[in-house]
């Protein structure tokens, strides 16, 4: 299981999408990232019911180690920051 950070949404200059986000798993570079593609990613709620959204890592983002995630349901905007897990 690896430890991830939710960064930012996926979005462009007028929209964004609001079931990607852009996930910082700690990976070094694109081709250490690309090996996380297709596994399920859980975000689970920090309140007192600790709801999970589950989603999948559908492709990388940029050169940097960033992965993309697409959830079944769009995370709140407090999401941003917090963690998520990779199995």
């Amino acid at each position: 299981m690896v430890k991830g950070i939710v960064v930012q949404f996926r979005r462009g200059r007028k929209t964004y999408t609001p079931r990607h986000f852009l996930i910082d798993v700690n990976a070094k570079n694109k081709e250490e990232a690309s090996k996380l593609i297709g596994k399920e990613v859980t975000w689970v709620s920090p309140g007192k019911d600790k709801k999970h959204i589950k989603g999948k890592i559908a492709a990388t983002h940029g050169n940097k180690g960033l992965v993309r995630a697409i959830f079944e349901k769009g995370l709140p905007g407090q999401a941003i920051t917090t963690e998520v897990e990779v199995k």
